[in-house]
């Protein structure tokens, strides 16, 4: 599995936070700030738009490193990604993610 997929399937590639990183974009960090405060209700600054993927050792996002429920049970449970989890077909959390994006789904098992 490719290391930029996350532990809930989702493609960091296509994140604009790992995107902004990969590219030192700041105009993309102030956009994705701006979008992320509207859609989060919090104050969200660009320079908190630095993540080099949650597999990865290295830089985060304040919520892909601390607050991502998916990634704290994944890491709690020493799993590579939410695929080698018993409970991954059963589980609230992942399919919070899965049903708005079944192209995460399909990476975890593909």
């Amino acid at each position: 599995m490719k290391k930029t997929i996350a532990y809930c399937g989702l493609n960091c590639e296509k994140c604009d936070a790992y995107i902004a990183t990969m590219n030192d974009d700041d105009e993309l960090r102030k956009k994705t700030a701006k979008l992320w405060s509207k859609l989060n209700q919090t104050e969200i600054l660009p320079e908190m738009i630095n993540c080099e993927g949650c597999r990865f050792d290295g830089m985060k996002t304040p919520f892909c490193d601390s607050i991502c429920q998916i990634r704290q049970c994944a890491l709690s449970k020493s799993v590579e990604t939410c695929a080698d989890c018993e409970k991954m077909k059963c589980c609230e959390k992942l399919s919070a993610i899965t049903s708005n994006d079944p192209e995460a789904l399909n990476d975890l098992q593909g």
